[in-house]
Parts: C-alpha cells; sequence; structure tokens
C-alpha cells in the first residue's frame, strides 16, 4: 500500500477495517495492491479525489484507474459519492465498482442511474470474498483500458 498520493491505482473507500484489510489482502494475494490509497469515509473520498480537505494540493491529475466504494459510509454516503464523481468532468471517466453488503434494488437502480460501472454484493464466506475482490481487481487494473492510461 502507498501513500504516495501521486501514484494511485485503487481508491478503496471503505468504513469497516475487516473488509478494507480482506480486500487489501485478496489484491495483495494477486500482486495488485502496490498504489492502494484506503480512506474510511464519504467526505475523505471526495477530498482524495478533488485535493480538498486533508488532500489539499495533492496532484489531481493522477486519478485512480478504479474506485472501490462502500455504499453504507459515514458523513457522505457511497451513493452520493458515486454521483459526483459521474458528474464532475474531471473524475467522470473512472470506473467505479460498488463494493457492497447491501442487495436493495432501489440501490443497484440507483448506482446503475448514476453511472456506476459494476455492482457487487459482498460474499459473506472469506474465501468468496477473497476470490471476488481478486477478480475485481485482475479485471479493472490489467485487462480494462481507461481514457488516458
Amino acid at each position: 500500500m502507498t501513500q504516495d498520493n501521486d501514484a494511485v491505482e485503487i481508491l478503496l473507500v471503505e468504513d469497516t477495517a475487516t473488509d478494507a484489510e480482506l480486500t487489501v489482502r485478496a489484491l495483495k494475494k494477486h500482486s495488485l495492491v502496490n498504489s492502494l490509497v484506503w480512506v474510511k469515509d464519504g467526505a475523505e473520498a471526495l477530498d482524495f479525489l478533488f485535493g480538498t480537505g486533508a488532500y489539499e494540493g495533492r496532484n489531481c491529475a493522477h486519478l485512480p484507474k478504479v474506485v472501490l466504494l462502500d455504499l453504507r459510509l459515514p458523513r457522505i454516503s457511497g451513493i452520493e459519492v458515486l454521483r459526483r464523481i459521474k458528474n464532475d468532468k474531471r473524475t467522470s471517466t473512472i470506473p467505479v465498482v460498488v463494493l457492497t453488503s447491501s442487495k436493495e434494488d432501489v440501490d443497484i437502480e440507483e448506482c446503475y442511474r448514476l453511472g456506476v460501472n459494476s455492482y457487487i454484493t459482498k460474499p459473506v464466506s472469506f474465501d468468496e470474498f477473497v476470490k471476488v475482490v481478486s477478480e475485481l481487481g485482475l479485471y479493472w487494473l490489467l485487462l480494462n483500458k481507461i481514457p488516458g492510461k
């Protein structure tokens, strides 16, 4: 994991430490965690992306290749984070993958209406969670092509 805010491939937005640690462990298993920043709420995610608050002065030209976004976050919800990412021309092309425990149709529909690239419900079992996150990392970091990268 890196705190070098200029070279970020993954922005992990997750308030639950256990889920964040499992995500990092799964990505490490496939050597995909070199440049990950973990933020613990929606406000911190927006500060990171737009270079405000604690991240003021960060070079915002270096955007993550993918955002892994939980929906149930303190301060600012994941849905609001998604809305702001997709409504700003500076960040609208960043792939956003919702990785959440919510299976609610209303959440799924709203996320797709806002432009989410993928919606995945967190598996309950450890092995299944590791498998899903590993496959996500492989696809979004190695196979998927995004503008300017």
